[in-house]
C-alpha cells in the first residue's frame, strides 16, 4: 500500500520541523563523518575488493585514500620519521616481526574493537590492542619444481642444504632491514641454528653468502624478477606458504597441482600474523576505530585470501577451495613474539656486516 503524508498548512510548522531536520542531519554528520579522509598507510602487497572499500565509504559517509609505501620495513620507517606530523590514521601490514620496534616507537593508540573476540586468543600479540591482528600466512622457501625437475634435483629438505654446491646460486632472499618476509627468514635462522654452539646462525649466513645467495629489497622484486618461475635464474625464493595456491588461482591454463613447493620442514616455517593499529595523532581516530571493526568482520576477512594470500583471523571466516593448494604446516609454528627492538637492530646489523658489507 502507498504511503502519503498530509501536507503542512503552518509555515511555523514547516519551519520548526525544518529545524529539526537540519539538527538531525548535522548530528548523523558529526557521528557517521569526517571533514577529513581516512588515509590507510600499507604495505604494496595491500589488495582489497573496491566494493568493499565504497561500502565503507557509503556507510560511514567517508572517503579512503589507500597509500602504500613499499614493504612492511619500509612502511614502518615511514611511520617513525613522521610520527610528530602523522601521515596516515591507520597502519595496515606491520607484523610480528617488526612489532616491537613499532611498539617501541609508541606509534599507536589502543584500541579494543568488539569482534576481537571472534580471533582465537593466540593471535591476540598486543595485550593493550595497540595493534589488532587480521590475518596471517607462513613464511617459508619456495623452490620451482620444474626447474629442479629439468636439472635432475631433489627438492631441499632442510635449510642447511642451501649452503651446499648443491644449491650454488640458487637462492633469493629479502633484506631483513627493508622486508618483513626477509625479517622472517633471518630470524627462522637465528631460531634453527641458534645464537651459541659449534654452527650458529652467522655461520650460517656466512655460508649463505659463500654459496652466492642473493639479496633483494623486497618480496615483488625477488618473486617476480629473480624466480625461475618467472623468468629468472634462481629456483629458491623466500615467499609464502601460499604462493603455490596464488599460482594455480592465476594460471591461464588450469593446473592440476601447483608449479611450486615449499620447504617446510624441521623448523624451516616463521608464522607471521599482520597487524592494523591507529596512528598516534590521528585527526579521525573514532572512524579508524569503526574501519577496524570493519576489517575483522566476516565479509573483509573472506575478501582478501585471494588477493593477499594469505589466512583470515576471524574464525569465523571461510577459505576459498583454492586453498586447498596452501595446507598449514603440522606441526602449526609458534608465533614468535617478545623480540626486542634492540635485538632486531642488533642481528640486522651482524646479518649485513655477513652478507652486505664482506
Amino acid at each position: 500500500m502507498k504511503r502519503s503524508f498530509p501536507l503542512f498548512k503552518s509555515n511555523s510548522l514547516l519551519l520548526s520541523v525544518a529545524i529539526i531536520l537540519v539538527v538531525v542531519v548535522q548530528g548523523c554528520t558529526l557521528d557517521n563523518s569526517a571533514d577529513k579522509p581516512l588515509i590507510i598507510l600499507t604495505h604494496d602487497s595491500f589488495d582489497i575488493g573496491e566494493d568493499l572499500i565504497t561500502e565503507f565509504q557509503r556507510d560511514h559517509h567517508a572517503e579512503v585514500i589507500i597509500q602504500k609505501g613499499g614493504d612492511a620495513g619500509e612502511i614502518l620507517t615511514k611511520a617513525i620519521l613522521t610520527k610528530d606530523a602523522p601521515i596516515a590514521d591507520l597502519i595496515y601490514g606491520i607484523d610480528n616481526t617488526f612489532l616491537s620496534r613499532a611498539l617501541n616507537e609508541d606509534l599507536f593508540i589502543p584500541y579494543r574493537s568488539p569482534l576481537i573476540d571472534q580471533v582465537p586468543g593466540k593471535f591476540h600479540i598486543d595485550p593493550e590492542y595497540r595493534v589488532t591482528p587480521i590475518d596471517y600466512g607462513y613464511v617459508a622457501v619456495n623452490y620451482d619444481l620444474s626447474w629442479i625437475g629439468s636439472n635432475q634435483l631433489t627438492p631441499p629438505e632442510d635449510l642447511y642444504e642451501l649452503t651446499t654446491e648443491k644449491w650454488r646460486g640458487k637462492l633469493i632472499v629479502q633484506n631483513p632491514a627493508t622486508s618483513s618476509p626477509g625479517l622472517a627468514f633471518l630470524l627462522i635462522t637465528i631460531n634453527r641454528f641458534g645464537e651459541e654452539g659449534d654452527y650458529t646462525w652467522k655461520e650460517y649466513w656466512s655460508d649463505l653468502k659463500s654459496n652466492d645467495v642473493k639479496v633483494s629489497d623486497g618480496w615483488s622484486d625477488a618473486y617476480y624478477t629473480a624466480f625461475s618461475l618467472w623468468g629468472g635464474d634462481r629456483p629458491l625464493v623466500v615467499s609464502y606458504s601460499t604462493s603455490p595456491a596464488a599460482e594455480v588461482y592465476y594460471s591461464e591454463e588450469p593446473m592440476d597441482s601447483p608449479p611450486t613447493g615449499v620447504l617446510m620442514t624441521n623448523r624451516s616455517v616463521f608464522l607471521q600474523v599482520e597487524t592494523i593499529g591507529i596512528v598516534r595523532g590521528s585527526k579521525n581516530h573514532k572512524l579508524a576505530e569503526r574501519f577496524i571493526d570493519y576489517a575483522l568482520n566476516k565479509r573483509f576477512q573472506e575478501d582478501f585470501p585471494t588477493r593477499m594470500w594469505v589466512y583470515p583471523v576471524n574464525k569465523k571466516a571461510l577459505l576459498p577451495r583454492i586453498f586447498e593448494f596452501a595446507p598449514e604446516p603440522d606441526p602449526k609454528p609458534e608465533i614468535q613474539l617478545n623480540v626486542s627492538a634492540e635485538d632486531l637492530d642488533e642481528w640486522i646489523s651482524d646479518w649485513a656486516d655477513i652478507v652486505i658489507r664482506r
